[in-house]
């Protein structure tokens, strides 16, 4: 196997008409990806309930995610990461409208068919 490597700064889409998700890597349960966003939030009334935990670190940019239970969104800036394990409920508030929210998020123990 040859080693893989690049910037995850390189080449970001353009999320102006909608957030961007990238798998940057899949293997035996996990999923890493790139995800780009510019203004996007989860749709009112919706939320993320995933059978899997996923950690998330912003790399870039800023955002808001509201756990279901709490009263407030996290604000995360970058460096700022948050684990969400499985069946945690959560949604996206908003993320910055006028430059790129950049997150890595890992996927961790996804079922066989994900």
């Amino acid at each position: 196997m040859t080693p893989d490597s690049g910037n995850i700064h390189a080449g970001l889409p353009d999320a102006g008409r909608g957030e961007v998700f990238e798998e940057l890597l899949s293997r035996g349960g996990v999923r890493i990806e790139r995800i780009v966003s510019r203004g996007q939030a989860t749709a009112t009334g919706e939320w993320y309930d995933q059978g899997w935990d996923e950690w998330v670190l912003l790399l870039s940019g800023s955002a808001g995610v509201l756990i279901d239970g709490e009263k407030t969104p996290r604000t995360l800036q970058a460096g700022d990461y948050l684990l969400l394990p499985a069946g945690c409920r959560h949604r996206v508030e908003w993320t910055e409208q006028t430059g790129d929210t950049v997150w890595l998020a890992i996927h961790i123990d996804l079922p066989a068919n994900e």
